[in-house]
């Protein structure tokens, strides 16, 4: 995802207790939440990340590659916005007149200027936001991240999405929203076609099961959208914080097998970037939020050739990109998670078993309802595993796995059916 819109240019902001010089934050990097500066705004790309033709030449670039730029969309403004001079009526005021920046109890943020969805010009407001949307979706935008929707009504969104959408029925809105389930799932009844989780604090056998058990076998499933994210630029959550690669593989198996949807913070994750800010903090010590980073994408460690693989394994399986039933299945290790992805005819049956213990190897006995799955119990049938291509003959409904962090932490198994014997020759008479 790209950050287009110009930010603020005069300011820099470093983490919670920690100053610019200790961070090496020259004084120019910006706010990395406030959106707007002298040069522009929502419609603006500031001078020096390019032009607007830029811009159009890497859409087109992109999609040459069947890629699509998705827009991180913060409705919020720098001091120095052009909408604080041209309309200080949209933003919330103090009582002695002045704009009231930003608070999240107990956070304070100085450099953010929230729009007021109730102000008296409400209705001028809200058509100058619907065209921010239409202004990029026109430039071939068609995914947003919408960041923190929960801070803003909920009439606001019911109407927007429902504006953009009645124009451009492709459009896809997803709710960056950590926030009560309950408002969570109204984000999502309002139009938000995909929602943030919380995936990223689900690690044991135990949570993982309710929670997705709640989530794909609940009325929730008609109409909450879950996007699995391992990290994002704000969490770093302690199940990455232990330098340990095999964490980041788990991690990365069980977002894209879970959901039809998931993302990762860039190369932060596929580096294994594992420092917290400070020890109990789910923030990144080098947080690309303050500070500009290259990244060396040959690196030896990268785990994008993993990545890539369960990238392609996803593609292929139609019971994983489509929403295919998921259903849990026993282990007698609660170290070892076992569930199936399916096709509603059957046709594609994906098995996921992952060792969650990132340190030790681990082994289990996976019991599954063979009849469910269309087997036979009296023939064997061939477990294909997508990510190392290996291939096991398996029978009845209770198999043994073995599985080690250090070489493979998780199998991804096709079940394929053994279709024909002898019988069924015409030499067999």
């Amino acid at each position: 995802m790209f950050c287009i819109a110009a930010d603020s240019s005069d300011r820099a902001v470093a983490p919670k207790g920690r100053n610019n010089a200790e961070v090496g934050l020259p004084e120019d990097v910006g706010s990395p939440w406030a959106i707007g500066s002298k040069e522009g705004g929502h419609k603006s790309i500031h001078p020096e990340l390019g032009t607007m033709e830029d811009f159009t030449a890497l859409v087109g670039a992109a999609a040459k590659h069947g890629v699509e730029l998705a827009l991180d969309i913060a409705f919020q403004c720098s001091p120095d916005h052009p909408y604080v001079q041209e309309h200080p009526e949209w933003f919330r005021k103090r009582p002695d007149g002045t704009i009231q920046y930003a608070e999240n109890p107990p956070k304070k943020y100085q450099d953010i200027y929230p729009f007021d969805f109730e102000c008296e010009a409400w209705q001028s407001l809200w058509e100058e936001l619907r065209s921010i949307f239409q202004f990029w979706i026109d430039k071939g935008v068609r995914i947003f991240r919408v960041d923190n929707p929960h801070t803003k009504p909920f009439a606001f969104w019911e109407w927007i999405i429902a504006e953009i959408r009645h124009r451009n029925p492709e459009v896809i809105f997803l709710a960056e929203a950590f926030t009560r389930p309950k408002v969570m799932y109204r984000l999502a009844k309002a139009g938000f076609a995909q929602s943030y989780t919380y995936f990223a604090w689900r690690d044991t056998k135990w949570e993982l099961t309710k929670y997705f058990t709640d989530l794909t076998q609940s009325s929730v499933r008609e109409y909450f959208r879950p996007n699995l994210w391992p990290n994002t630029p704000d969490i770093l959550p302690g199940s990455l914080q232990t330098g340990r690669q095999s964490d980041f593989m788990i991690r990365l198996v069980l977002a894209a097998t879970l959901s039809g949807n998931y993302g990762i913070y860039g190369p932060p994750f596929e580096h294994g970037w594992s420092a917290p800010r400070e020890p109990g903090s789910e923030e990144y010590l080098n947080s690309e939020k303050y500070q500009l980073q290259h990244h060396d994408l040959s690196r030896p460690d990268s785990l994008k050739d993993f990545i890539a693989r369960v990238n392609a394994i996803r593609r292929e399986s139609p019971a994983i990109a489509h929403h295919g039933v998921l259903q849990f299945h026993k282990t007698d290790n609660e170290q070892v998670i076992c569930y199936s992805r399916t096709a509603p005819d059957l046709s594609d049956v994906v098995l996921v078993i992952v060792n969650l213990d990132t340190q030790f190897r681990q082994s289990a006995w996976i019991e599954l309802p063979i009849e469910d799955l269309d087997l036979k119990s009296d023939r064997p049938y061939q477990m294909h595993d997508l990510l190392t291509d290996a291939r096991y003959l398996w029978h009845g409904n209770r198999n043994y796995v073995e599985l080690d962090p250090a070489t493979g932490p998780a199998h991804i198994f096709r079940i394929r059916r053994r279709a024909r014997s002898e019988q069924d020759f015409e030499y067999y008479l």
